[in-house]
């Protein structure tokens, strides 16, 4: 008899979504698939509505990761604007905007490791559900808790500062910004009370890349064998092949890292890139047109960002960087718990970043905004916390929204967090009779490593729970388990 197990809701993710499991009549996995069951519409929300209202209307799309819709937005508005790509911006705007977009990474970051994936790491992803949360490490490591919850909080300064509030800001605006730092702004952010300033920022996050290093090192086998599996990769660079998370050109790499994208401008994006709409899930399959449908799928976000890019601009974060690439010798990363050695890296290369910005003077600058000639049409590209984030709008003579394209990070990692629950199903579910817990949770563990928005990704509403069926080749349903 075969088995259908379904995991609904899957915890510890932004959205709604649930896993289903194909087991045959001999408990051999046949089939494994993550169905995205929310709809949310934006692209249709914002069409009729003035193009300058998108960098605040998009980020309603997500209450943790709304700076990266919002700058993403408004270079897509930019455009528009005659403001070019993101280079045409005055220097303080340009700067304001980045100084932003890292404190967003930098807390988005924070929040995943700590709150929603260290505990599968502190206690094992079969340890029981109760302890398995952050409360778990809370009691288990006070300061470690601690300290997760004041690098958010300082992000989230950051980004109050540059954008006006914590959440649904509206710093950026077409061609520019609407505020840089005041000197006090500046001064409490680099140089304030500790623990809450630049530094001290820095220090702890390296003091998370070294917690995860020791992790690594005492279950190596785990972290480099959970959910392994070849792909392509995808992120911005910018044009000299350095990391750079707010903007450069797209580049792809195959599994064996020969260019696939070479370097082209993300204006271009469609003729680089299509989207596959499959009947089980809302969410849609992005491939690379130069591979099709079949081979062209990829992966986004820290992971694949590490794999792209030549180097990291910032020292520290640069020589975390040459250690991360010696676990594969230089070659592509196909590991996805690596994803979290990956994702610490760019904290710190975020604490970094926003310490040099703060140290700048353009940061207190007084010219915000530039405009040219009027545009029909603009795209804008940014990589958010979980991956290559895309806005393309398309603007009437009256100035508003006639089609609007949002092709979000968890959208590109369709397929890969598919694969991902493919490869741990047949490793921990082949020959099982009965659904237990941390069977489940390994599931989620794979998943989780994306840091998936399900919410932004999908476009729709509704409950996230995580189901598991079990069925036989008859389709005979045997277990069922509903978390």
């Amino acid at each position: 008899m075969t088995r259908k197990i379904v995991i609904e809701p899957v915890t510890r993710v932004e959205g709604h979504g649930k896993v289903t499991i194909h087991l045959d009549d001999q408990g051999e996995v046949t089939q494994s698939r993550l169905h995205i069951v929310e709809f949310r519409g934006f692209e249709r929300f914002v069409q009729g509505r003035p193009y300058w209202e998108a960098p605040v209307l998009v980020q309603r799309l997500c209450g943790i990761c709304p700076v990266s819709h919002h700058l993403a937005a408004a270079k897509a508005a930019d455009v528009i604007v005659g403001a070019g790509t993101g280079r045409g911006l005055t220097p303080t705007a340009e700067k304001i905007r980045r100084l932003m977009h890292y404190g967003q990474i930098f807390q988005s970051h924070t929040l995943h490791f700590f709150h929603l994936a260290s505990p599968d790491l502190l206690f094992g992803y079969d340890a029981p559900p109760e302890q398995r949360n952050v409360v778990g490490v809370a009691l288990a490591n006070r300061a470690l808790a601690t300290q997760a919850v004041l690098m958010r909080k300082f992000g989230q300064e950051v980004i109050a500062a540059t954008a006006g509030k914590k959440i649904h800001g509206t710093g950026a605006i077409p061609g520019g910004v609407n505020k840089s730092l005041t000197p006090a702004e500046r001064d409490r952010l680099l140089h304030g009370p500790q623990p809450l300033n630049a530094g001290q920022m820095i220090v702890w996050a390296q003091g998370a890349l070294a917690f995860f290093k020791d992790y690594y090192r005492k279950n190596k086998a785990f972290i480099d064998g959970f959910s392994r599996f070849p792909s392509n990769h995808l992120s911005l660079v910018r044009p000299d092949g350095a990391l750079d998370l707010y903007h450069g050109v797209l580049r792809a790499v195959d599994a064996d890292g020969r260019k696939i994208l070479d370097d082209v401008d993300y204006q271009d994006y469609l003729q680089h890139i299509r989207e596959e709409v499959k009947s089980w899930s809302y969410m849609k399959f992005p491939y690379l047109l130069r591979l099709g449908k079949e081979d062209g799928w990829y992966r986004v976000g820290p992971l694949a960002r590490l794999t792209t890019v030549t180097f990291i601009p910032t020292p520290l974060a640069q020589q975390a960087f040459e250690e991360f690439k010696q676990a594969t010798g230089g070659k592509p990363n196909d590991m996805c718990m690596h994803t979290h050695w990956a994702r610490l890296i760019e904290t710190l290369h975020a604490a970094e970043t926003m310490r040099d910005l703060l140290s700048d003077p353009d940061i207190t600058g007084s010219e915000l905004t530039v405009k040219g000639q009027r545009q029909a049409e603009g795209v804008g590209v940014i990589e958010a916390p979980r991956g290559t984030l895309i806005h393309h709008f398309c603007v009437g003579a009256n100035d508003l929204i006639e089609m609007a394209n949002l092709i979000v990070s968890t959208t590109h990692n369709n397929e890969p967090m598919n694969r991902a629950v493919n490869h741990v199903a047949k490793t921990y579910m082949t020959g099982q009779k009965i659904i237990t817990e941390p069977m489940m949770n390994a599931v989620e563990v794979a998943i989780r490593a994306y840091d998936p928005c399900l919410s932004c990704a999908t476009h729709a509403y509704g409950r996230m729970p995580l189901e598991i069926s079990l069925y036989d080749d008859a389709g005979v349903l045997l277990d069922q388990k509903r978390k």
